[in-house]
């Protein structure tokens, strides 16, 4: 098994001083994350892309370029790029230029989005949204496979010959396909066989391993081969303590948080109270032994190979986060890359 560590770059106060801090200050935690990530051992950083509050993640390629100068192992990921909002020919050019810079290390997550305030910054009706993404996705990969396309797509000026550079540094990148409760994201994933990250953050297990189950299905009925299908699955939250009380202690004032914050939104919470988000959801909290019992658990039903982790302290005092990653580094890791095999990455 492999794991990444991700940010979605939240903008929202810091949980004990209750300002947030300048911008700036906000990218240079996003950056000592990174170098933190790959210190620790993780095998993959990820950047989210999202253009509305509470978020700063509106130009992954930029930070990642940053990050990929400043690192040397670690593979760079989005998580997700937006592909239903963007220029594919713009989208490129931004990731050949950053494949270049990273010597290869990119690997992208694309999916169509959420949140109505970036569709409509973007003009994008929540009608059209699915084939925007679906059409992006093809254009975009035929540009990194070809020297010259000609195309005449719906949603963005034709293409004669056209010539984009540079040519990527990788022949073959490894696009992810981020999925959360539609099978729109599944199917594409699944037709030009390429592996799916389930999102796997908001709700119970079973509507997630139902959509892993469809994408086995259509990844065979397209023709692949079913022992080159590759999943991954996120977490709703992590903290690891030596024992299990002292993680749901340390853990309770940011999930009183997460209350607050749907509260304030009118939203009723999925998990309601925090020993059924401890049950239920993916998040993985207790001791060493019981996130390793837990991503077993899941692993039965999605057969995942690649788990990610929030990057950032999401509301837990800095220190306590730091020490849990730690943990998880030294006395989980080894025993999930041990018990969880996984052949295909990253080598395409």
């Amino acid at each position: 098994m492999k794991f990444l560590a991700i940010t979605l770059i939240t903008d929202n106060a810091d949980p004990v001083t209750g300002a947030a801090p300048p911008v700036r200050e906000r990218f240079r935690q996003v950056v000592a994350s990174a170098l933190r990530a790959e210190e620790l051992g993780f095998d993959g950083f990820g950047v989210g892309e999202r253009h509305e509050r509470p978020f700063l993640s509106s130009s992954p390629p930029v930070v990642l370029g940053h990050i990929a100068a400043l690192t040397r192992r670690i593979r760079l990921f989005t998580a997700v790029t937006t592909l239903s909002l963007l220029d594919p020919v713009r989208a490129y050019e931004d990731y050949a230029t950053l494949d270049h810079l990273s010597d290869g290390r990119l690997e992208l997550m694309i999916g169509k989005g959420n949140g109505t305030a970036q569709r409509e910054l973007f003009h994008v009706s929540p009608e059209d949204q699915w084939e925007r993404n679906s059409e992006s996705y093809e254009l975009f990969r035929r540009i990194w496979h070809e020297d010259k396309v000609s195309a005449e797509p719906r949603f963005r000026p034709a293409l004669a010959g056209a010539e984009v550079l540079p040519r990527p540094y990788q022949r073959a990148v490894r696009v992810w396909h981020g999925s959360a409760t539609s099978r729109e994201s599944v199917e594409l994933a699944a037709r030009y066989g390429d592996p799916l990250f389930s999102a796997n953050v908001t709700h119970p297990i079973g509507p997630y391993a139902e959509l892993v189950r469809y994408y086995r299905e259509r990844w065979e009925h397209h023709g692949h081969d079913p022992a080159r299908a590759v999943v991954g699955a996120g977490t709703a939250g992590y903290h690891a303590a030596r024992t299990s009380q002292q993680a749901v202690a340390t853990y309770r004032p940011a999930f009183a948080r997460y209350l607050a914050a749907h509260r304030r939104q009118g939203v009723e919470p999925v998990f309601a109270t925090l020993e059924d988000f401890v049950e239920r959801s993916s998040a993985l909290i207790g001791s060493p032994q019981q996130v390793i019992e837990k991503v077993h658990r899941y692993h039965a039903e999605f057969g995942h190979t690649v788990l990610h982790l929030q990057a950032e302290a999401g509301g837990l005092p800095e220190a306590e986060h730091q020490a849990s990653l730690e943990l998880f580094q030294s006395e989980i890791a080894p025993v999930l890359r041990r018990e969880i095999p996984d052949p295909s990455f990253p080598e395409l």
